[in-house]
């Protein structure tokens, strides 16, 4: 109860408090690694707002063992109608690896965030479809760490007392300005041994067995069994050093612009399909202006009509509205004068009731007029009847 009021308190500026709170207390009672605060954010733009967020470690499986990976999640204060901002949110011995799911400030991209539906999205789906994507896909891992240098400190290799002398014997302090080797860093681990987050616990790094390359002294060509460290000894030492060095530089920018390559494929795609977008709705502008046009043109004809028979009309010395209409045979000028006469029945009805109404006149005058229109109107619509089955008219 206590942690439902807090919730409640920090949602009280959120357009749908009811939904928001639900969503957030499905995310808590499954995910124990999370914790709910009210925080500043500050966008873009430079304004801030204060919005609550989902911070802590979610479980992820990755090579069958699990790990605990930090992110932090910000609502909107129009969730669920927007959706949330979503970041990984490494601790100081991790390094945000780049893909396509995260960038390198640590923001998450998901189809499920870039489809986001208010009706049928909610965090509890959405930090399940995290948890299967940062399986295959680690967002962080381990910054490299210096390593002890791969050269031995072991007596057995030193020269002994019977050896004679040995211009190198001061090599294992180098205090004699000889320069040092280069001291190999640890291979990059593809995901996170997470401690100490909060609700994280420990975790197993799957990478923890993988030996470091064994070292070079045991095969180094030696003239004598004696074990003295000869400048052809630290020479090779010196080379494998920078070539182990080199190799894992390499290999780090190599996944780096694959990872580039994989957000420009995906820029790609989504201007392409943008792309698509645009030419449709083009094409469907050209073809509406292609009617409007069209419809222009046949107004236009119309108008140029209704000119003329306006001209026509005014040349006119008179014009009797009997003649108006001519029909082509008596049946029809039957049938256009039994209509008329229906019509002009049905407007004297109408006006005869609002008189009614006014008080104009009084009941019995208008059941009266009412009675003798009514046997008119059903004369003239018996005439009409007959007249369009003499015609062959539909109806």
């Amino acid at each position: 109860a206590i942690r439902d009021n807090q919730i409640k308190k920090m949602l009280s500026k959120y357009k749908n408090l009811a939904a928001t709170k639900k969503d957030v207390l499905d995310v808590l009672d499954n995910y124990r690694g999370l914790s709910y605060s009210l925080q500043k954010f500050v966008f873009n733009d430079g304004n801030s707002k204060e919005l609550f967020n989902l911070i802590g470690t979610i479980p992820v499986v990755y090579k069958n063992n699990t790990y605990h990976i930090p992110i932090i999640i910000w609502l909107m204060d129009t969730h669920p109608d927007n959706a949330p901002l979503c970041f990984v949110d490494p601790t100081p011995t991790m390094q945000i690896k780049v893909s396509m799911y995260v960038d390198h400030n640590g923001k998450i991209y998901l189809p499920y965030l870039h489809d986001w539906q208010p009706q049928s999205s909610d965090l509890l789906g959405l930090i399940q479809v995290m948890v299967v994507t940062f399986g295959d896909f680690p967002p962080v891992y381990s910054k490299p760490k210096e390593s002890a240098a791969p050269y031995p400190t072991s007596q057995s290799f030193m020269p002994t007392p019977n050896a004679g002398p040995n211009p190198y014997s001061v090599y294992p302090g180098m205090t004699h300005g000889m320069p040092q080797p280069p001291q190999p860093f640890e291979s990059f681990i593809p995901y996170p041994a997470r401690v100490g987050y909060p609700g994280g616990g420990s975790s197993v790094n799957p990478m923890s067995n993988t030996p470091y390359p064994p070292s070079q002294f045991n095969s180094f060509p030696s003239s004598n069994q004696t074990g003295t460290i000869t400048e052809e000894h630290i020479k090779l030492s010196l080379i494998s050093a920078v070539e182990d060095k080199l190799k894992r530089r390499i290999q780090e920018r190599v996944n780096q612009y694959q990872a580039e390559i994989q957000t420009l494929k995906r820029t790609k795609q989504e201007l392409n399909e943008g792309r698509q977008k645009v030419d449709t709705i083009i094409a469907s502008l050209e073809r509406d202006q292609t009617e409007m046009q069209r419809c222009i043109s046949v107004l236009q004809d119309k108008q140029q009509e209704l000119e003329k028979s306006l001209e026509k009309l005014e040349e006119a010395d008179s014009f009797d509205v009997d003649e108006a209409v001519i029909t082509t045979a008596p049946l029809y000028r039957q049938l256009l004068n039994a209509y008329a006469e229906e019509a002009a029945i049905e407007d004297a009805i109408y006006y005869l009731g609002e008189a009614l109404r006014a008080n104009v006149i009084d009941l019995e005058s208008f059941l009266k007029h009412v009675r003798q229109l009514s046997r008119k109107q059903f004369m003239f619509r018996a005439t009409m009847q007959k007249c369009r089955q003499k015609a062959g008219l539909a109806g």
